[in-house]
């Protein structure tokens, strides 16, 4: 694998917060931008999932906002990289806007070559929600609770079966972190995708598995199903207010979460995005959509363009360097 990208991880966290703050000064001063009449909507992910039902009640409230049609349009594949190609690619005209989480940013680039550049061709708009990652005990395991896990795993060294999404996911990303943090050796079993991953957790086919967090998971935690041991988000889950985060136990580099927002292309006009950030803002802080995201246990998040590519350029460096040091690969 080249990680001639992650050596230059500086270079690229200089330039996305400078992109950012430029974007953030532009807003104070202005002057009224034409908005497309109808603006396209790219999402990254399948129709019908947690993320493409977020992004359709953003699309419907800046729609309703700005008295335009947003179109969302879904362009799923490798990860998210394909969705966000296209709004790489699109006119920066301000018709087009993207959906996504921040991974084909800051994880992609570590594990192969992109068909854009994220550093360059990406603009960041608007934060909107960091989706949690959930780890949850399955039939299989006898662990009461996370420091128990962790204590099965150092007196059977290489038993606990931790089951993920696939290689290179954010749930491997954690796996990876946990192992590092605790010195313990706990097998990796990679699925493509989580609804056979969830399936096979049922069914008792592993003892542990993370993932995001979404209805049918909490379904299942609710009917007693599946045991949540543990949150990667800043603060402990309103649904899940017993559960501790991985910060609490004293995982701070694997107390991570899916960071998603709103990205135009590059050369989009900065007060334009500008524009954009502030109607984005005024959504998140509406009821409708509030309740929207956290009946989910999706948490809405907002802020400048400047705050939100320094959390990007934050993510690039820190996932450069867990990519490397455990020779993680993309499957």
């Amino acid at each position: 694998m080249n990680f001639s990208r992650f050596d230059m991880h500086f270079s690229f966290k200089s330039a996305w917060f400078l992109a950012g703050a430029a974007l953030c000064a532009a807003a104070a001063g202005a002057q009224a931008q034409t908005i497309p009449k109808t603006i396209r909507l790219i999402v990254a992910y399948p129709a019908g999932g947690v993320s493409d039902v977020v992004a359709r009640a953003l699309g419907d409230k800046l729609a309703t906002q700005l008295g335009t049609t947003v179109v969302v349009e879904n362009r799923a594949g490798a990860s998210g990289t394909i969705g966000m190609d296209a709004v790489a690619k699109a006119a920066p005209d301000g018709a087009t806007l993207g959906f996504s989480a921040i991974s084909p940013l800051v994880l992609s680039p570590h594990l192969g070559k992109l068909p854009f550049d994220p550093q360059k061709d990406i603009a960041p708009v608007a934060s909107v929600m960091y989706s949690p990652v959930l780890l949850i005990a399955t039939p299989a395991s006898k662990s009461k609770d996370f420091r128990a896990l962790i204590a099965d795993a150092k007196a059977q060294p290489g038993a606990v079966r931790w089951a993920t999404s696939g290689p290179a996911s954010l749930g491997h990303i954690v796996l990876e972190q946990v192992r590092a943090a605790a010195g313990v050796d706990i097998t990796h079993v990679p699925y493509k995708g989580g609804g056979q991953q969830l399936n096979d957790g049922l069914g008792g086919q592993f003892e542990i598995l993370s993932s995001n967090a979404s209805p049918t998971l909490t379904s299942h935690i609710q009917s007693g199903k599946l045991r949540p041991l543990a949150v990667g988000a800043p603060a402990r889950l309103e649904s899940l207010p017993q559960v501790p985060t991985l910060g609490e136990l004293g995982y701070n580099a694997a107390n991570i979460n899916s960071l998603f927002g709103v990205f135009a292309p590059a050369a989009t006009p900065p007060a334009l995005v500008a524009k954009y950030n502030a109607e984005i803002n005024k959504a998140l802080a509406s009821p409708e959509l509030r309740a929207k995201l956290t009946a989910t246990d999706n948490v809405p998040t907002g802020g400048t363009p400047a705050a939100f590519a320094k959390e990007i350029a934050s993510e690039f460096e820190s996932n450069g360097r867990i990519v490397k040091a455990a020779n993680i690969k993309a499957d």
